[in-house]
């Protein structure tokens, strides 16, 4: 278990592979986690990439300010409804087409991702829900 952010970060920053994917695998707290994204936030993208870390931190992050985080989340497998409605109507198109491509919708997710304005996102969310139809 990581214990402290710097840990995280110097598992993070490691050049020996066997501590790097410790990063991406082991767990931490929900205080260590918070305590990354408020002293390290250049390491939050790699809070969402581990594969343990609790929804309450990817909520947190699908209210970041920097839509580069967001759309990190919204291509995480295991958002949850509150995460999804949240990115479903965000202002920034390129985090609700990140979620258009998460592998994890349903159809009737997808469908209900906010489209209008962009004739490119309404096509490439078209493509996404026929690309799922074909898959069943």
């Amino acid at each position: 278990m990581i214990t402290t952010a710097e840990e995280f970060i110097r598992l993070r920053s490691s050049e020996l592979p066997e501590e790097y994917r410790k990063a991406d695998h082991e767990e931490a707290s929900v205080q260590t986690w918070e305590e990354v994204i408020e002293r390290y936030p250049e390491y939050k993208r790699w809070v969402i990439h581990n594969k343990t870390v609790p929804i309450k931190i990817l909520e947190k992050l699908a209210k970041d300010s920097d839509s580069s985080i967001r759309a990190e989340v919204a291509r995480k497998r295991k958002i949850n409804e509150v995460i999804f409605q949240l990115l479903a109507a965000d202002e920034d198109e390129n985090v609700r087409y990140a979620l258009a491509c998460n592998s994890k919708l349903a159809i009737d997710k997808l469908q209900q991702i906010k489209q209008e304005g962009s004739e490119w996102f309404e096509n490439a969310v078209s493509e996404r829900i026929k690309l799922k139809e074909i898959e069943k």
